[in-house]
Protein backbone atom coordinates (compact mmCIF):
# COMPACT_ATOMS: atom_id res chain seq x y z
CA UNK A 1 0.00 0.00 0.00
CA UNK A 2 1.37 3.27 -1.07
CA UNK A 3 1.74 6.14 1.14
CA UNK A 4 1.58 9.87 0.27
CA UNK A 5 2.90 13.01 2.95
CA UNK A 6 0.81 16.14 1.56
CA UNK A 7 2.36 19.18 2.84
CA UNK A 8 0.35 21.86 3.28
CA UNK A 9 -0.43 25.32 5.34
CA UNK A 10 -3.06 26.85 6.78
CA UNK A 11 -2.42 30.45 5.62
CA UNK A 12 -5.78 30.26 3.08
CA UNK A 13 -7.66 28.48 0.44
CA UNK A 14 -4.85 28.59 -1.90
CA UNK A 15 -3.06 25.76 -0.06
CA UNK A 16 -5.83 24.12 2.29
CA UNK A 17 -8.09 23.64 -0.99
CA UNK A 18 -5.57 22.13 -3.53
CA UNK A 19 -4.13 19.41 -0.36
CA UNK A 20 -8.51 18.35 0.15
CA UNK A 21 -8.79 17.83 -3.68
CA UNK A 22 -5.70 16.38 -4.00
CA UNK A 23 -5.84 13.84 -1.11
CA UNK A 24 -9.58 13.02 -2.39
CA UNK A 25 -8.53 12.22 -5.96
CA UNK A 26 -5.21 9.96 -5.08
CA UNK A 27 -8.04 7.81 -2.60
CA UNK A 28 -10.78 7.97 -5.51
CA UNK A 29 -7.92 6.94 -8.21
CA UNK A 30 -6.58 4.37 -5.00
CA UNK A 31 -8.54 3.19 -2.32
CA UNK A 32 -5.90 1.42 -0.65
CA UNK A 33 -3.69 4.39 -0.74
CA UNK A 34 -2.79 5.94 2.40
CA UNK A 35 -3.02 9.62 1.92
CA UNK A 36 -1.27 11.68 5.44
CA UNK A 37 -1.87 15.67 5.40
CA UNK A 38 0.32 17.89 7.62
CA UNK A 39 0.65 21.63 8.21
CA UNK A 40 4.57 21.77 6.94
CA UNK A 41 4.72 25.09 8.77
CA UNK A 42 4.30 23.70 12.15
CA UNK A 43 7.41 20.95 11.52
CA UNK A 44 9.25 23.89 10.06
CA UNK A 45 8.86 25.52 13.59
CA UNK A 46 6.86 28.18 15.41
CA UNK A 47 8.72 30.93 13.90
CA UNK A 48 7.63 30.26 10.47
CA UNK A 49 4.02 29.34 11.68
CA UNK A 50 4.07 32.97 13.39
CA UNK A 51 5.45 34.67 10.44
CA UNK A 52 3.37 32.86 8.18
CA UNK A 53 -0.05 32.08 9.25
CA UNK A 54 -0.51 34.89 12.69
CA UNK A 55 1.37 37.93 11.04
CA UNK A 56 0.19 37.15 7.48
CA UNK A 57 -3.18 38.05 8.44
CA UNK A 58 -2.27 41.34 10.43
CA UNK A 59 -0.19 42.71 7.67
CA UNK A 60 -2.76 41.41 4.80
CA UNK A 61 -5.92 43.40 6.64
CA UNK A 62 -3.72 46.30 8.05
CA UNK A 63 -0.32 47.15 6.92
CA UNK A 64 -0.51 46.28 3.06
CA UNK A 65 3.59 48.53 2.43
CA UNK A 66 4.66 45.84 4.58
CA UNK A 67 3.92 43.02 2.54
CA UNK A 68 4.54 44.67 -0.50
CA UNK A 69 8.40 45.55 1.17
CA UNK A 70 8.95 41.96 2.58
CA UNK A 71 7.99 40.83 -1.30
CA UNK A 72 10.29 42.93 -2.93
CA UNK A 73 12.85 42.06 -0.21
CA UNK A 74 12.68 37.98 -0.11
CA UNK A 75 11.22 37.42 -3.52
CA UNK A 76 12.09 39.83 -6.37
CA UNK A 77 15.64 41.04 -4.93
CA UNK A 78 17.99 37.85 -6.11
CA UNK A 79 20.63 38.74 -3.90
CA UNK A 80 18.61 38.47 -0.37
CA UNK A 81 16.14 35.93 -2.02
CA UNK A 82 18.83 33.76 -1.79
CA UNK A 83 20.21 34.51 1.45
CA UNK A 84 16.51 34.08 2.77
CA UNK A 85 16.12 30.63 1.09
CA UNK A 86 19.32 29.00 2.67
CA UNK A 87 18.41 30.44 6.04
CA UNK A 88 15.07 28.93 5.50
CA UNK A 89 16.23 25.54 4.34
CA UNK A 90 18.98 25.69 7.22
CA UNK A 91 16.18 26.48 9.82
CA UNK A 92 13.26 24.83 8.71
CA UNK A 93 15.30 21.25 7.14
CA UNK A 94 15.42 19.53 10.51
CA UNK A 95 11.77 19.90 11.52
CA UNK A 96 10.22 18.59 8.06
CA UNK A 97 13.09 15.58 7.64
CA UNK A 98 11.70 14.79 11.44
CA UNK A 99 7.62 14.82 10.13
CA UNK A 100 8.92 12.67 6.72
CA UNK A 101 10.86 9.97 8.79
CA UNK A 102 7.84 9.70 11.32
CA UNK A 103 5.15 9.21 8.54
CA UNK A 104 7.75 7.37 6.28
CA UNK A 105 5.55 7.86 3.17
CA UNK A 106 6.73 6.72 -0.63
CA UNK A 107 6.33 10.33 -1.95
CA UNK A 108 6.15 13.77 -0.31
CA UNK A 109 3.62 16.29 -2.03
CA UNK A 110 3.81 19.78 -1.11
CA UNK A 111 1.58 22.55 -1.52
CA UNK A 112 3.30 25.63 0.16
CA UNK A 113 6.24 27.56 -1.55
CA UNK A 114 8.66 27.41 1.63
CA UNK A 115 8.17 23.45 1.78
CA UNK A 116 8.54 23.43 -1.43
CA UNK A 117 12.11 25.02 -0.47
CA UNK A 118 12.91 22.74 1.78
CA UNK A 119 11.91 19.48 0.39
CA UNK A 120 14.20 20.20 -2.80
CA UNK A 121 17.33 21.31 -0.50
CA UNK A 122 16.57 17.99 0.90
CA UNK A 123 16.52 16.37 -2.03
CA UNK A 124 19.32 17.96 -3.63
CA UNK A 125 21.85 17.39 -0.61
CA UNK A 126 20.91 13.30 -0.47
CA UNK A 127 18.92 13.73 3.07
CA UNK A 128 15.73 12.86 1.47
CA UNK A 129 15.48 9.52 0.00
CA UNK A 130 11.61 9.66 -1.09
CA UNK A 131 10.41 11.62 -4.25
CA UNK A 132 9.30 15.31 -4.31
CA UNK A 133 6.16 17.11 -6.08
CA UNK A 134 5.35 20.57 -5.84
CA UNK A 135 2.06 21.38 -6.75
CA UNK A 136 1.81 24.89 -7.91
CA UNK A 137 -1.54 27.43 -7.84
CA UNK A 138 -0.15 30.78 -8.74
CA UNK A 139 0.42 31.70 -12.36
CA UNK A 140 3.76 33.64 -11.96
CA UNK A 141 6.95 34.39 -9.41
CA UNK A 142 7.68 30.61 -9.30
CA UNK A 143 10.56 30.97 -6.73
CA UNK A 144 10.22 28.97 -3.50
CA UNK A 145 6.99 27.35 -5.47
CA UNK A 146 9.33 25.71 -7.77
CA UNK A 147 12.78 24.69 -6.58
CA UNK A 148 15.64 22.25 -7.63
CA UNK A 149 15.55 18.92 -6.74
CA UNK A 150 11.97 18.40 -7.19
CA UNK A 151 11.01 15.59 -8.66
CA UNK A 152 8.25 16.71 -10.24
CA UNK A 153 6.04 19.97 -10.75
CA UNK A 154 2.61 19.90 -10.96
CA UNK A 155 1.02 23.52 -12.19
CA UNK A 156 -2.85 24.30 -12.69
CA UNK A 157 -1.81 26.90 -15.75
CA UNK A 158 -0.09 25.60 -18.30
CA UNK A 159 0.90 29.02 -18.96
CA UNK A 160 3.53 28.73 -15.90
CA UNK A 161 5.26 25.73 -17.22
CA UNK A 162 8.55 28.07 -18.81
CA UNK A 163 8.94 29.77 -15.51
CA UNK A 164 9.09 27.05 -13.42
CA UNK A 165 11.54 25.29 -15.67
CA UNK A 166 13.85 28.74 -15.23
CA UNK A 167 14.18 28.37 -11.59
CA UNK A 168 13.99 24.49 -11.05
CA UNK A 169 16.37 23.54 -13.71
CA UNK A 170 16.14 21.61 -16.53
CA UNK A 171 16.36 18.25 -14.63
CA UNK A 172 12.88 18.44 -12.90
CA UNK A 173 9.45 17.26 -14.83
CA UNK A 174 6.90 20.15 -15.13
CA UNK A 175 2.63 18.80 -15.80
CA UNK A 176 -0.04 20.92 -15.84
CA UNK A 177 -3.05 18.91 -14.16
CA UNK A 178 -6.48 19.01 -12.81
CA UNK A 179 -7.09 17.60 -9.44
CA UNK A 180 -5.82 20.84 -7.44
CA UNK A 181 -9.35 22.50 -7.15
CA UNK A 182 -13.01 21.19 -6.88
CA UNK A 183 -13.27 18.11 -8.61
CA UNK A 184 -16.75 19.77 -10.53
CA UNK A 185 -14.57 22.20 -12.85
CA UNK A 186 -13.65 19.38 -14.66
CA UNK A 187 -16.98 19.01 -15.95
CA UNK A 188 -19.20 21.66 -17.84
CA UNK A 189 -21.61 23.46 -16.30
CA UNK A 190 -24.23 26.03 -18.51
CA UNK A 191 -24.81 29.44 -17.09
CA UNK A 192 -28.53 28.62 -16.80
CA UNK A 193 -28.36 25.15 -14.81
CA UNK A 194 -25.79 27.03 -12.69
CA UNK A 195 -28.91 29.45 -12.16
CA UNK A 196 -31.50 27.18 -11.21
CA UNK A 197 -29.03 25.10 -8.84
CA UNK A 198 -28.59 28.62 -6.97
CA UNK A 199 -32.01 29.54 -7.09
CA UNK A 200 -31.46 33.07 -8.98
CA UNK A 201 -33.49 34.69 -11.51
CA UNK A 202 -32.42 33.90 -15.08
CA UNK A 203 -33.11 37.67 -15.83
CA UNK A 204 -30.60 40.44 -15.21
CA UNK A 205 -26.35 40.25 -15.27
CA UNK A 206 -24.62 38.52 -12.44
CA UNK A 207 -21.30 40.71 -10.66
CA UNK A 208 -19.29 38.23 -8.22
CA UNK A 209 -17.22 40.58 -6.11
CA UNK A 210 -14.81 38.24 -4.04
CA UNK A 211 -11.79 38.59 -1.57
CA UNK A 212 -10.33 35.37 -1.71
CA UNK A 213 -10.07 33.22 1.42
CA UNK A 214 -9.17 35.73 3.74
CA UNK A 215 -11.71 38.20 2.43
CA UNK A 216 -9.34 41.38 1.77
CA UNK A 217 -9.22 43.99 -1.25
CA UNK A 218 -11.41 47.07 -1.85
CA UNK A 219 -15.03 45.21 -2.00
CA UNK A 220 -17.16 48.00 -1.08
CA UNK A 221 -15.54 50.15 -4.43
CA UNK A 222 -16.31 47.12 -6.34
CA UNK A 223 -20.02 46.55 -5.32
CA UNK A 224 -20.60 50.42 -5.56
CA UNK A 225 -19.22 50.50 -9.27
CA UNK A 226 -21.46 47.09 -9.95
CA UNK A 227 -24.49 49.01 -8.26
CA UNK A 228 -24.09 51.74 -10.76
CA UNK A 229 -24.28 49.64 -13.54
CA UNK A 230 -28.25 49.29 -14.49
CA UNK A 231 -27.87 46.23 -15.93
CA UNK A 232 -26.80 43.89 -13.22
CA UNK A 233 -29.71 42.51 -11.30
CA UNK A 234 -27.32 40.71 -8.54
CA UNK A 235 -24.46 41.53 -7.04
CA UNK A 236 -23.13 38.56 -5.37
CA UNK A 237 -20.31 39.92 -2.34
CA UNK A 238 -18.05 36.17 -1.48
CA UNK A 239 -15.82 37.16 1.54
CA UNK A 240 -14.32 34.03 2.09
CA UNK A 241 -13.69 32.62 5.77
CA UNK A 242 -13.81 36.88 7.09
CA UNK A 243 -16.52 36.92 9.29
CA UNK A 244 -15.92 40.76 10.09
CA UNK A 245 -16.11 41.44 6.44
CA UNK A 246 -18.99 39.48 6.09
CA UNK A 247 -20.82 41.30 9.03
CA UNK A 248 -19.64 44.45 7.95
CA UNK A 249 -21.26 44.14 4.22
CA UNK A 250 -24.18 42.90 5.20
CA UNK A 251 -25.02 46.47 7.79
CA UNK A 252 -23.76 48.25 4.42
CA UNK A 253 -26.11 46.64 2.12
CA UNK A 254 -29.04 45.59 4.16
CA UNK A 255 -31.30 47.91 2.21
CA UNK A 256 -30.11 46.89 -1.22
CA UNK A 257 -31.67 44.02 -2.79
CA UNK A 258 -29.65 43.55 -5.56
CA UNK A 259 -26.27 42.68 -3.05
CA UNK A 260 -26.37 39.43 -1.25
CA UNK A 261 -23.50 39.29 1.15
CA UNK A 262 -22.33 35.41 1.75
CA UNK A 263 -19.58 33.97 3.81
CA UNK A 264 -17.29 30.63 2.93
CA UNK A 265 -18.74 28.84 0.17
CA UNK A 266 -19.03 25.26 -1.36
CA UNK A 267 -20.45 26.45 -4.50
CA UNK A 268 -17.91 28.14 -6.54
CA UNK A 269 -18.38 26.17 -9.93
CA UNK A 270 -21.96 27.33 -10.01
CA UNK A 271 -21.33 31.02 -8.90
CA UNK A 272 -18.97 31.04 -11.62
CA UNK A 273 -20.64 29.57 -14.22
CA UNK A 274 -24.13 31.94 -13.29
CA UNK A 275 -22.31 34.78 -13.56
CA UNK A 276 -21.37 37.64 -16.14
CA UNK A 277 -18.26 38.72 -14.61
CA UNK A 278 -16.00 38.15 -11.51
CA UNK A 279 -13.84 41.51 -9.68
CA UNK A 280 -11.53 39.50 -7.34
CA UNK A 281 -8.96 40.60 -5.38
CA UNK A 282 -6.37 38.32 -4.70
CA UNK A 283 -5.51 36.13 -7.91
CA UNK A 284 -4.92 32.17 -7.29
CA UNK A 285 -7.64 29.39 -7.68
CA UNK A 286 -10.67 31.68 -7.93
CA UNK A 287 -9.18 33.64 -11.17
CA UNK A 288 -8.28 30.19 -12.55
CA UNK A 289 -11.94 28.30 -11.63
CA UNK A 290 -13.45 31.87 -13.62
CA UNK A 291 -11.49 30.71 -16.28
CA UNK A 292 -12.31 27.94 -16.65
CA UNK A 293 -16.10 28.74 -16.80
CA UNK A 294 -15.50 31.27 -18.78
CA UNK A 295 -16.55 34.17 -16.66
CA UNK A 296 -14.88 37.34 -17.42
CA UNK A 297 -12.58 38.56 -14.71
CA UNK A 298 -11.55 41.43 -13.81
CA UNK A 299 -8.09 41.95 -11.03
CA UNK A 300 -8.82 44.52 -8.64
CA UNK A 301 -8.16 46.10 -5.14
CA UNK A 302 -5.72 44.33 -3.52
CA UNK A 303 -2.49 44.48 -5.85
CA UNK A 304 -0.23 44.04 -3.33
CA UNK A 305 3.19 41.54 -3.45
CA UNK A 306 2.62 38.19 -5.24
CA UNK A 307 -0.57 39.70 -6.89
CA UNK A 308 1.12 42.54 -8.47
CA UNK A 309 3.11 39.73 -10.18
CA UNK A 310 0.26 37.58 -11.34
CA UNK A 311 -1.68 40.76 -12.27
CA UNK A 312 1.25 41.05 -14.74
CA UNK A 313 0.86 37.67 -15.96
CA UNK A 314 -3.19 38.20 -16.13
CA UNK A 315 -2.32 40.90 -18.76
CA UNK A 316 -0.07 38.91 -20.74
CA UNK A 317 -1.87 35.78 -20.98
CA UNK A 318 -5.11 37.27 -21.31
CA UNK A 319 -6.77 35.34 -18.64
CA UNK A 320 -7.89 38.17 -16.79
CA UNK A 321 -8.01 42.57 -16.61
CA UNK A 322 -6.31 44.20 -14.13
CA UNK A 323 -8.31 47.48 -13.00
CA UNK A 324 -6.05 50.04 -11.01
CA UNK A 325 -8.61 52.14 -10.10
CA UNK A 326 -12.60 52.61 -10.15
CA UNK A 327 -12.57 54.19 -13.05
CA UNK A 328 -10.86 51.42 -15.33
CA UNK A 329 -12.70 48.86 -12.73
CA UNK A 330 -15.75 50.42 -14.41
CA UNK A 331 -14.72 50.02 -17.66
CA UNK A 332 -13.44 46.44 -17.36
CA UNK A 333 -16.96 45.69 -15.78
CA UNK A 334 -19.17 47.43 -19.07
CA UNK A 335 -16.97 45.38 -21.19
CA UNK A 336 -17.30 41.96 -19.31
CA UNK A 337 -21.10 42.29 -19.13
CA UNK A 338 -21.32 42.27 -23.19
CA UNK A 339 -20.88 38.71 -23.04
CA UNK A 340 -19.36 35.73 -21.65
CA UNK A 341 -16.22 34.17 -22.90
CA UNK A 342 -15.92 30.49 -23.86
CA UNK A 343 -14.27 28.04 -21.32
CA UNK A 344 -10.55 29.07 -21.40
CA UNK A 345 -9.21 25.83 -20.27
CA UNK A 346 -10.59 22.38 -20.17
CA UNK A 347 -9.22 20.45 -17.02
CA UNK A 348 -10.57 17.27 -18.13
CA UNK A 349 -7.97 16.75 -21.39
CA UNK A 350 -5.67 17.32 -18.68
CA UNK A 351 -3.92 14.28 -16.76
CA UNK A 352 -4.68 14.02 -13.12
CA UNK A 353 -2.61 15.08 -10.35
CA UNK A 354 -3.31 11.96 -8.62
CA UNK A 355 -2.20 9.78 -11.27
CA UNK A 356 1.11 11.48 -11.73
CA UNK A 357 1.60 11.62 -8.16
CA UNK A 358 1.09 7.82 -7.45
CA UNK A 359 3.38 6.72 -10.18
CA UNK A 360 6.22 7.92 -8.50
CA UNK A 361 5.12 6.17 -5.88
CA UNK A 362 4.77 3.07 -6.51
Amino acid sequence: MARVLILTASVGEGHDLPARTLADQLRSESPDVDVVVEDGLVAMGRMFVLVNERAAGVVFHRFHWIWDAAFWLFVRFGPTRRVTQALIRLVGSRGVLRLVRRVDPDVVVSVYPMTTEVLGGLRRRGRLHVPVVAAITDLAMMHYWAAPGVDLHLVTHPESIEEVREVAGSATEVRAVHGLTRPEFSSACEPGDARRALDLSSDGKIVLVSGGGWGVGDLESAVDEALALEQVGLIACLCGRNERLRQRLSARYASEARVRVIGFTDHMSYWLAAGDALVHSTAGLTVLEAHVRGCPTSSFGWGRGHIRANNEAFRRWGIAEVAGSRRELVTALSSALTGRRAPGLALAALPSAASLVLALAS
